[in-house]
């Protein structure tokens, strides 16, 4: 049911995006004036808001960013290519500029988020856009506005110092300080909430409702010391335990099955982006696998070359033995087609012999053909076409177990915050429920991770190796959230973003914690000041 919802919005935000596209320049916004819209347009209306998310999945965009920059995942080159002027491993390397395509990329997807909000409130607001008996006109202005405050929360935590924007504008803004679009964000949520839906039933699928806003709101305040510099560890921990006393969601009992096909049945997602492999497309897999790999599931389109997005090894080596999240998140060992015989075949450097993703890289820069474990969170149904039908989730409930965790290990209770963790792993290790259990010491220790400067498949030079405060921690985040836009804030909320070694990363200095403001944002908008040492 929830798929025959999701593909009727789907459609609508087709149809009204493919005759509103924003223009090229980044802060201004088409207007619809004289256009006499209908009741039943209204979905069509404040679809694009939520459309525009699924260009945030991209390897020369926003999930880029937050994957490959960090200690989880890399995209070298192989024979296949992959190298293009070094575009992606600059990224692990912390070598970007203000020129690199993924921070050029996030920038305008986030804004032209940013200006579809703006230009829906406004409409809603001017009563240009009937509401039908079905919707609240509040509740929906509502709505948009969180979106907007999530788009903001994207860019201030990415850029920064960033310009805020709160309503439609022709005008060339000024950046805003990173605390106080905090303060703003902040503020537009915790308005909102009361006026947002409390249901998560299928007419608010892949929707903002109530505990959505919550959701959103617990993780600014997760990282508001790196906003701010003032911790907000209770109030954090107060919108968990709401979202936990309201019983809405609960940890999906299969862990793969909150990133299947079929995912929008989850019990456990709380806000997704909806793809639709016809009708809304731009999750893809083609940059991971092998093209090899369509055999392997009969996929109407061939992955690129060897694939280029894989697991950087030092993380890989430190889950524990038989943690089922490994075998979800990661394709690995020899590759079979879909009768599970016939071996699939490299076709570059190691052409001939069996495809066979190992798990150790030399390094960061250039991989044989099939070194690697790749990504498989997001798995394409047989016979799937080149997008996927996954959904996305931004926030799901574990997230939510595991920021109260975090929020106790950090207020001193840490006996309470194993108990949570352990609850989050046992759907891990359902064959061997005893390693399960985490005791407050396991959180404590230091993180089993070995930091390091790698070649020739070994770490050369182990670079600065100081205890990473709630180490075991650390690791959880890492299994459980691998591949899903996180792995970037933790290393930044812990401490490892800027200091730490790892495959072909060494520390670039402590202003990596932001990117650059986009060289064409700042050449054609003069009141843009460039960050710090870019």
């Amino acid at each position: 049911m929830k798929n025959i919802l999701k593909s009727i919005f789907l459609l609508a935000v087709v149809a009204f995006a493919s005759c509103n596209d924003l223009t090229e320049e980044v802060y201004s916004d088409l207007t619809e004036d004289g256009y006499k819209y209908k009741e039943s347009e209204i979905y069509a209306v404040i679809g694009p808001v939520y459309s525009n998310l699924r260009g945030l999945h991209h390897h020369r965009g926003f999930s880029a960013l937050q994957m490959t920059s960090t200690d989880i995942l890399c995209m070298p080159a192989n024979a296949s290519g992959w190298d293009d002027a070094g575009v992606y491993k600059k990224l692990h390397f912390h070598t970007w500029n203000s020129e690199a395509k993924q921070v050029g990329s996030a920038w305008s997807q986030l804004y032209s988020g940013v200006l579809h909000a703006n230009r829906i409130i406004s409409q809603l607001e001017s009563g240009q856009v009937p509401v039908p008996a079905s919707e609240n006109v509040e509740s929906l202005i509502a709505e948009i506005k969180v979106m907007r405050a999530l788009y903001h929360w994207f860019l201030m935590d990415n850029f920064g110092d960033t310009p805020y924007l709160d309503q439609v504008t022709q005008e060339l803004p000024a950046v805003t300080p990173r605390e106080q679009i905090y303060e703003n964000i902040v503020a537009d949520i915790t308005a909102s909430m009361d006026k947002l839906s409390a249901e998560n039933d299928l007419k608010h699928y892949a929707r903002m409702n109530k505990w959505g806003a919550k959701a959103l709101l617990a993780n600014i305040y997760l990282n508001a010391e790196v906003y701010t510099g003032q911790s907000q560890w209770e109030k954090c921990m107060a919108l968990c335990n709401e979202i936990i006393a309201a019983n809405k969601y609960q940890l999906q009992p299969d862990y793969k099955d909150c990133f299947d096909f079929d995912n929008d049945n989850s019990v456990e997602n709380i806000f997704v982006i909806a793809y639709d492999e016809l009708n809304g497309g731009g999750l893809w897999i083609n940059h991971t696998f092998h093209a090899a790999s369509k055999a392997k599931y009969d996929m109407k389109n061939t992955p690129w070359g060897a694939g280029s997005l894989k697991a950087v090894s030092q993380f890989i080596d430190t889950y524990e033995e038989g943690d089922y999240r490994l075998d979800v998140t990661w394709e690995h060992g020899l590759q079979f087609a879909s009768d599970g015989i016939t071996p699939l075949l490299c076709t570059y450097d190691r052409a001939g012999e069996q495809l066979n993703y190992s798990k150790d890289l030399p390094n960061g820069n250039y991989t044989a053909e099939d070194e690697g474990y790749r990504v498989k969170k997001f798995l394409p149904k047989i016979g799937s076409e080149r997008n996927l039908d996954n959904d996305f989730p931004i926030f799901r409930y574990a997230q939510v177990l595991m920021m109260k965790a975090e929020c106790l290990l950090r207020t001193g209770k840490a006996d309470e915050a194993a108990t949570i963790v352990t609850e989050v792993r046992q759907r891990a290790f359902k064959t061997n429920p005893d390693k399960a259990t985490v005791t407050a010491a396991d959180l404590t220790t230091n993180t089993s991770y070995k930091f390091g400067y790698v070649e020739d498949y070994k770490i050369v030079e182990q670079g600065d190796q100081s205890p990473v405060e709630f180490g075991g921690f650390y690791d959880e985040l890492g299994y459980e959230f691998a591949a899903e836009w996180v792995r970037r804030r933790d290393m930044i909320r812990f401490g490892t973003y800027t200091t730490k070694s790892w495959l072909s990363h060494k520390p670039q200095g402590d202003y990596r914690i932001v990117f650059p403001l986009p060289k064409g944002a700042i050449d054609t908008n003069p009141n843009l000041e460039q960050h710090p040492n870019y």
